[in-house]
């Protein structure tokens, strides 16, 4: 399964440097003036993991694939996207499909690179940007509600699904986002917010932008936005976006000197795709063989079926059984022939919750 995350922020808090830095390549513009990104900018880049890289220098296989994770890097937001103002609204359909939402915030100081809103205000940054998103969910609630309100003047069964809709409209008109409106278990809602595909449904995750002084400690900017998090419930990663650039293109070795220069030591990139899969409840089992090592992304709470199908539907619709073996036993003990001699290789059926870094053969039947 692929994990979609959408960057959204202001204009010139540093949104497009760090997509630069993500995917390692100058494919999105990065200028001192706002709405130089005017189109959407998608990338797919590697998740790291070094479990792969072990397992290569075991096994010897012709390839090694690893996870990967879509960065769709719209335009800058400004306040009133939502009535018109700037470009970035435009753009939001295209990250209503992603997972999660990376918002971007501006945290230092310096004169020569221009805010939108003339102040470094973390607290006020992330309510606008909020605010549009907010608002570009009302307007596709609004549109629904004109359409059911027709219906339901003639369908009695079209009514339930009207008010709920009104009750959704009520909850943001509140300025409270669509992951805060009450989960009870019902299909209508169910299909509600899958239909909506809200963008304020999403889960959020904060990056402080920081200059090189604060990359290693913080500041005060960087800490408000944490306690801001903190109360939403979100998590929030600190980062240097123009560090990050300058190290696109070095070898891992480099990097790594690069990264301990400035006393860290991970990159942003490793970090944001590590709080990806912590937000969202994702996590890894792993194949390898002479042909390919992989790493494959599921659901934590997802039972080996489930699992089996995001390597082929085939696997999943005629599951027999999983073998499964722990990572750290295949490369403690030298492969699986001696995890087979110790009992270390488990068969597992159609119960069982697939853990990460699981090795796994799935066996089927179709």
């Amino acid at each position: 399964m692929a994990l979609n995350i959408g960057i959204v922020g202001l204009p010139n808090v540093g949104k497009s440097t760090l997509f630069n830095a993500l995917t390692r390549a100058q494919n999105a513009k990065a200028e001192n003036f706002p709405f130089c990104t005017i189109e959407p900018n998608t990338a797919v880049v590697p998740v790291p993991d070094p479990r792969l890289a072990v397992l290569a220098d075991m096994v010897h296989p012709q390839n090694v694939i690893h996870a990967t994770v879509e960065f769709v890097d719209i335009a800058g937001l400004v306040k009133g996207a939502s009535k018109g103002e700037g470009l970035g609204n435009k753009f939001l359909a295209n990250i209503r499909d992603a997972n999660a939402i990376l918002e971007v915030v501006r945290c230092f100081e310096n004169g020569d690179i221009v805010h939108v809103e003339g102040s470094i205000d973390p607290a006020r940054d992330v309510a606008i940007i909020e605010n549009e998103l907010l608002l570009a969910d009302l307007e596709v609630l609004e549109a629904r509600l004109a359409r059911l309100g027709k219906l339901a003047k003639v369908d009695p069964k079209v009514r339930p699904e009207h008010e709920l809709v009104e009750a959704l409209r009520a909850h943001l008109e509140s300025g409270a986002p669509v992951r805060t409106f009450d989960r009870h278990d019902d299909d209508l809602l169910a299909e509600t917010l899958r239909e909506g595909r809200f963008l304020t449904d999403k889960k959020v995750i904060y990056v402080a932008n920081v200059d090189e002084d604060g990359l290693a400690s913080g500041n005060a900017h960087e800490a408000a936005l944490r306690a801001l998090a903190e109360k939403a419930g979100c998590d929030c990663v600190r980062i240097c976006a123009a560090v990050e650039q300058d190290m696109a293109g070095l070898s891992d070795e480099e990097r790594a000197e690069f990264l301990a220069s400035y006393g860290i030591s991970e990159s942003g990139l490793d970090v944001i795709v590590k709080t990806g899969y912590h937000t969202l409840g994702l996590a890894s089992f792993l194949t390898a063989g002479p042909k390919e090592v992989r790493a494959w992304t599921f659901r934590r709470g997802w039972k080996a079926p489930k699992c089996a199908g995001v390597i082929h539907s085939d696997f999943e619709r005629g599951f027999i059984r999983a073998k499964v073996v722990r990572y750290e036993d295949f490369v403690a003990h030298g492969g699986e022939l001696k995890c087979r001699e110790l009992g270390l290789v488990r068969e597992e059926g159609k119960e069982y919750e697939m853990q990460d870094g699981d090795m796994v053969e799935f066996l089927f039947n179709v």
